[in-house]
């Protein structure tokens, strides 16, 4: 019986950064709430193909991923090594360190965050039949070929042009070999490994798996905010498929702050009725303040002693005032600070040290507002957008600790504050409070962190007209 030989994903993390312009290894950069490497490692280690992973790290920077060996979170990563002084360097280096030259190995770039169960399967498969795939993508662009004096020399035909992206993949005796042969090369100089596959064993055939436009690699200033917004797009989506199905919040311990009507009614009703403990505190229930620290402590010590443990803590509170900034009355400048942004600085300090033991979470509430500023309602504008700010920070402070925090990003929702605000308004434009309710339970079940999630009025009606029609 022939045995089934062994993946190894290597990721090459040695880069240092210098084109992204933050000042540190951009795969150390956080995005949602995770280093970039991290989340690259995330989807390695979710794939079931994939046997051992090894980063190859810029060396000074090792000491940053190392409590990562022998995580829970990680059990497939077994080595972190230095990396070389080049992409080719570094290859070499890894491949010192593998054996078997039936060994599938796939070299993936540390700040491709974004690869899939798809690439990843396409890559192993393809290495059934052949020694060496690459992954790419097509051009969008015309692309074209310049002379020394900076004039166009060639146009090629775009349609036989691919973007190259990673995973490249080979057998191991394969791109082993290579490697050996552009050692005896004086002039040798490659980009990538198929590279040096293509050039040193031109007999090799390199097969081309598609990747995917989301692929991409973070290396300039401006991909780090792309990314961010995939990040986004891609807990939105999560968001719309929460539409259909039961949800399960057996075992989970919910705590509610400002859970009297609205949207925080909605939540308590769903997750209670979805299996979950629920203690809610509010001013009109409860008598709590959610901007006292004494008070919210007061009511979490309550919450814990008699769930047994705290899961998840969700501030639902806030206060809106319809008024030009001039002509706001301070007492209501002070109540629309307090209760929009100090009161979910406050309520994640005291809930933290709860959370900490279950690897629990905190979800905060934005508004659209967030990322303009609006006439007439500036200051709870600002605190949505501090909202938004504190979300990413905590996320990051919190990461170690596996405390997680997200926010919702509601569009237009027909609770009493808006109404009270706005007035009626025509029901299609509005979300129903009971979809905010189940999408904010549903990021409760998720691994997310860092992200702000944005519930759409169309795009939810759109999910409604979906499931109605199956």
């Amino acid at each position: 019986m022939t045995e089934t030989p062994r993946t190894v994903a290597v990721v090459l993390a040695g880069g240092i950064g210098v084109r992204v312009g933050l000042g540190i290894p951009k795969q150390l950069i956080k995005i949602a709430g995770k280093a970039i490497v991290e989340h690259t490692l995330e989807a390695l280690e979710a794939s079931p193909l994939i046997d051992e992973i090894i980063v190859m790290m810029n060396k000074s920077s090792i000491s940053e991923l190392e409590p990562l060996l022998g995580s829970e979170r990680f059990p497939k990563l077994t080595r972190i090594l230095p990396g070389g002084a080049t992409r080719n360097d570094t290859t070499q280096l890894a491949i010192d360190v593998l054996e078997g030259d039936d060994t599938k190995v796939l070299f993936h770039d540390a700040v491709r965050p974004f690869i899939d169960d798809r690439i990843i399967g396409d890559c192993v498969d393809a290495l059934d039949h052949y020694d060496a795939v690459d992954t790419a993508i097509s051009s969008a662009d015309t692309i074209i070929r310049v002379d020394d004096g900076g004039h166009i020399a060639d146009i090629p035909d775009r349609s036989y042009l691919r973007r190259g992206q990673t995973p490249q993949a080979f057998r191991l005796a394969t791109i082993r070999r290579a490697y050996e042969i552009a050692k005896t090369d004086p002039g040798f100089k490659a980009t990538d490994d198929c590279g040096v596959v293509f050039t040193y064993l031109p007999d090799t055939p390199i097969f081309v798996v598609n990747g995917t436009a989301e692929n991409m690699k973070v290396t300039e200033p401006i991909d780090v905010h792309i990314a961010d917004k995939i990040f986004q797009l891609q807990s939105a989506s999560l968001s719309l498929e929460t539409i259909d199905g039961p949800m399960d919040l057996n075992g989970k311990a919910i705590v509610i702050f400002g859970g009297s009507y609205g949207i925080g009614a909605s939540i308590v009703e769903q997750a209670t009725a979805a299996g979950a403990a629920v203690r809610e505190f509010s001013r009109s229930t409860t008598g709590t303040d959610v901007t006292s620290p004494k008070q919210v402590r007061k009511a979490l010590a309550e919450a814990a002693a008699e769930l047994g443990r705290i899961d998840a803590v969700i501030i639902t509170a806030g206060v809106l005032r319809i008024a030009p900034l001039v002509e706001t009355k301070k007492r209501d400048l002070k109540k629309t600070i307090q209760t929009n942004l100090t009161a979910p600085a406050v309520v994640c300090r005291e809930a933290y040290r709860y959370l900490a033991k279950t690897s629990g979470q905190v979800i905060l509430f934005t508004s659209s507002s967030y990322t303009r500023g609006r006439a007439n309602y500036s200051t709870y504008s600002a605190t949505k957008a501090g909202v938004v700010n504190l979300t990413q920070a905590l996320s990051e402070e919190w990461a170690e600790a596996g405390v997680r925090i997200n926010c919702i990003n509601p569009q237009r929702t027909a609770t009493p504050m808006r109404t009270a605000a706005f007035g009626d308004e025509p029901p299609q434009t509005l979300l129903d409070p009971s979809d905010v309710a189940r999408v904010t339970l549903s990021v409760v079940n998720s691994d997310l962190t860092g992200q702000v999630v944005t519930v759409e009025v169309a795009a939810m009606a759109a999910a409604h007209r979906r499931a109605n029609e199956q």
